[in-house]
């Protein structure tokens, strides 16, 4: 069981980066640091987009329309870093 929960506990994490990594780079197409038409870092955030679409489509459909401003990563990370406290408290640590 404990190997289970530490399994769980480092896919949570490595999601925690991917959101992290996929939000850095919409700040930095956003304020024009990078250009978008740029192709690896282009490609790189849309197959990130499309891995996290499934998490964050419930979230958006569920939290009220705020306009230009995506509250949704960061509801997502809050509730992995919960399930991850949550995981934590219930293996021998």
């Amino acid at each position: 069981m404990k190997t289970l929960i530490d399994i769980l506990i480092m896919i949570m994490q490595t999601l925690n980066m991917i959101v992290i990594v996929w939000f850095i780079i919409g700040l930095l197409f956003a304020f024009n640091v990078v250009d978008p038409r740029q192709p690896f870092l282009s490609s790189v955030y849309d197959s990130i987009s499309r891995l996290l679409a499934p998490l964050l489509n419930p979230i958006r459909r569920m939290i009220p329309d705020t306009g230009a401003i995506d509250f949704s990563p960061m509801i997502l990370l809050m509730g992995m870093w919960i399930i991850i406290r949550i995981l934590v408290g219930m293996g021998p640590y």
